[in-house]
């Protein structure tokens, strides 16, 4: 008979900041950066970009203190910095952040990224496919400052953006220079691209596909994660990874019910199979909590 599959070490994500105001970041808006001086501006964001250094820093830290063995960073990490001067102001910080990224690595803390809503690779209007490349890149150096692979171990989570538009997708992404080329990864929602779509222009466009739980039975109106469609895109969602071993899943209950799009504070129930998840996103108000409540209710179950 043949052996099924086994049973993995789940490795749960803190997104970006913890529920305690241990790990906060620091920004500024547009508006205010504007109403300085040049001087001042550069000033000001070279502050910030130290001061998030150092929260950076503190998040890695907090990560491997507990137990923690994947960080998704904040896309504000430094503001501003896909322009000119403040790309110019980072590379101020070269080693330091290599410092910190070679850390990671060597200590097995995964970075990865979730850049904003405003990245649409599926766009009709080039003018917001540029701009989406423009904001990759300034990820990507970031990825790189931090002397990160340039692979999916990096991945950098984008959403399918404007609905049916998936041969455009495809064809954007085979343009993506190779530094985001080769860290993008791609995740079902709820709304416009579900996991079976999502799945198709990942495996056209051959870059992995990050599978969400909860994104699926929204879009789907089931009633249970063990529903037998979440089994198979979780598997099928695996085959896209060049290592199965870096599979990365994201999870997050309903807050009010099970299909609620809002978050729970905690998570309360999982799909059965991300017990043969590597990774896992927690997605839950509470952070760090609900991390600590998987650890011991969860994974030592």
């Amino acid at each position: 008979m043949k052996a099924g599959p086994q049973c993995v070490k789940n490795n749960l994500g803190l997104v970006c900041i913890t529920h305690s105001e241990e790990v906060r970041y620091k920004t500024v808006t547009r508006k205010t950066l504007l109403s300085l001086d040049e001087t001042a501006q550069i000033e000001k964001l070279r502050s910030i970009y130290a001061e998030n250094i150092e929260r950076l820093k503190k998040a890695v830290a907090f990560c491997l203190k507990n137990n923690i063995n994947l960080y998704r960073m904040t896309s504000n990490l430094f503001p501003f910095s896909d322009e000119a001067a403040g790309a110019r102001i980072l590379e101020e910080f070269t080693d330091v952040l290599a410092g910190i990224g070679t850390s990671a690595l060597e200590k097995g803390l995964r970075l990865v990224l979730h850049p904003d809503q405003f990245v649409v690779l599926s766009s009709d209007s080039e003018t917001v496919v540029a701009n989406s490349v423009k904001i990759l890149k300034m990820h990507a150096r970031t990825m790189d400052l931090l002397k990160q692979p340039r692979s999916e171990w990096a991945a950098m989570t984008i959403h399918g953006g404007k609905s049916g538009r998936a041969d455009r997708m495809v064809e954007n992404i085979g343009k993506l220079p190779e530094e985001i080329r080769s860290r993008i990864v791609l995740e079902n929602d709820e709304y416009t691209y579900s996991s079976d779509e999502i799945l198709d222009i990942c495996r056209r466009a051959r870059v992995p596909m990050v599978f969400d739980a909860h994104h699926h039975i929204c879009h789907e109106g089931l009633e249970d994660y063990n529903d037998e469609s979440v089994e198979k895109a979780f598997w099928a969602a695996r085959e896209t990874w060049a290592n199965p071993e870096n599979q990365m899943v994201h999870i997050s209950n309903g807050r009010e019910k099970f299909g609620d799009r809002a978050h729970h504070d905690l998570i309360v129930t999982m799909p059965e199979v991300f017990r043969f998840a590597p990774w896992i996103e927690v997605e839950a108000k509470h952070k760090e909590i609900a991390i600590a409540k998987l650890q011991t209710d969860w994974i030592l179950k």
